[in-house]
Formats: structure tokens, C-alpha cells, sequence
């Protein structure tokens, strides 16, 4: 049976890097007496996939990892004993069934939203944001960009690959949301929009101003962008 389990990453475990949560639910599945399913050979491992590594630093309210099981209890049972064995700044939401034809949740994601924050001790720009932040993607018809990977760089326009922003003030100081193209084809990081922005505004920006925050991750169903979490069925 193929699950597929919701969390939430906050507190200092943000600076826990991929492989080590990796490591870490590993051994947190075995605590909690979940039956997953190994893989065959001379070195079975647990069957597990994470939908899209967070980056360092960064908190979140919506990261999956999907697993097999040979058997399972209720998701109320489930979520208990997880939840039991995890440390502060982790905490499992969701632990929901997939039908075998649904592919794993690393193939089919296609876009995650985040909220970008100006970290205390650093002061923003005094713009009108709702105004320049319209002004920079309503104005001109591209905005290229050079993104560079290990291997290469090459000239994209972000416009495509922002699906959806909004900026709203909390206590006199902007909050950036952004829904953004992620995946392994094409990947867009959300610091990458606003970097991008601030060169539109004349300023320059420092990178650890910015505290990011996910809030989910989608994957594309029937032409549509559907939350990861709310595919599959809850066990009774």
C-alpha cells in the first residue's frame, strides 16, 4: 500500500539539511512501529521519496514524503504514533493512502507557494510595494533572468514561471506571497522573484534579510494545480 505522509518543518529543525531529515524519518518510522515495506537485495533500504528537498533555513507547513507499507493502522493511529516519536520542530499532519496507479509525489510536482519576510534588524526599501510590485510584472512583457546551475547558465523569463503573488503589510513592513514553478525540469526559487524585484526598485538584496516560509506544495491534476495533501484517502 502506497502512503503518503504530510508534514511540518519549523523551530531549529529548519536548519536541518535533506539528507539528514531523510535519516531522520528513517528512524522515526521504525520508533513509531509503522510496517514499511524494504526493498529487495543485498542492501534493502526503506521504500521512501520526498516530494521537494527545503532548502536550509527555510520552514514550512507543507513537505511530503510518500512510503509503502505492508500493513497500516488508522490515519488517526498512524498520526499519534509518529507524532510521538518526533522531535520539536517537526510535526506529521496527514498520513493518507494512494491508490497503486498514483505516481509519486518527487514525479508530479509542478509548483510550491511561499511567504518571504523581512527579517527583523534589516529595513526595507520605502517604496509603495503594491504599487511597484504591479508595476514590475504588469509593465514590461518579459523579465529574463540568468540562472545558473553546477554544470551551465542560461536566460529564462520568470514571468512564466510565476504562477501567482500578492503583497500584503504586516506592522508597516511588507510580506511577499508567491506561487512559483518548482520541479525538476524547471525550478524557480522564490528569492530568486524577489532578487529580481529589488534590482527593479534600484536596490539590492541581501540575501539573509529574508526569512522563507513554504506553505504547500502542488502537483498538476486534470490541467489543474491541486495541493499534494489532498490527494489520496484517509484510513478508518
Amino acid at each position: 500500500m502506497k502512503i503518503r505522509i504530510k508534514f511540518r518543518k519549523y523551530g531549529v529543525m529548519k536548519f536541518i539539511g535533506h539528507l539528514d531529515t531523510m535519516r531522520y524519518f528513517q528512524k522515526c518510522i521504525r520508533r513509531a512501529g509503522i510496517d514499511i515495506a524494504y526493498s529487495e537485495g543485498f542492501s534493502p533500504h526503506q521504500i521512501m521519496s520526498f516530494a521537494a528537498p527545503l532548502g536550509v533555513g527555510i520552514t514550512s507547513d507543507g513537505e511530503y514524503l510518500d512510503i509503502e507499507v505492508n500493513s497500516t493502522k488508522s490515519s488517526a493511529e498512524e498520526l499519534q504514533s509518529l507524532n510521538a516519536v518526533m522531535a520539536e520542530g517537526v510535526e506529521v499532519v496527514s498520513y493518507r493512502s494512494l491508490k497503486d496507479t498514483e505516481k509519486k509525489a518527487m514525479s508530479i510536482v509542478a509548483a510550491a507557494d511561499y511567504e518571504l519576510r523581512i527579517r527583523d534588524g534589516y529595513e526595507p526599501p520605502k517604496v509603495d510595494y503594491e504599487a511597484a510590485f504591479r508595476e514590475f510584472f504588469d509593465g514590461p512583457k518579459e523579465v529574463f533572468i540568468t540562472k545558473k546551475t553546477k554544470k551551465s547558465e542560461k536566460t529564462i523569463d520568470l514571468k512564466k514561471l510565476v504562477y501567482g503573488f500578492r503583497i500584503f503589510m504586516e506592522q508597516d513592513r511588507p510580506v511577499f506571497y508567491l506561487k512559483v514553478c518548482t520541479g525538476s525540469t524547471d525550478n524557480l526559487k522564490p528569492e530568486t522573484v524577489l532578487e529580481a524585484f529589488y534590482a527593479f526598485l534600484g536596490e539590492k538584496l541581501d540575501p539573509f534579510c529574508i526569512q522563507i516560509h513554504r506553505i504547500d506544495v502542488y502537483g498538476m491534476q486534470d490541467g489543474a494545480l491541486v495541493s499534494l495533501g489532498e490527494m489520496g484517502e484517509r484510513i478508518e
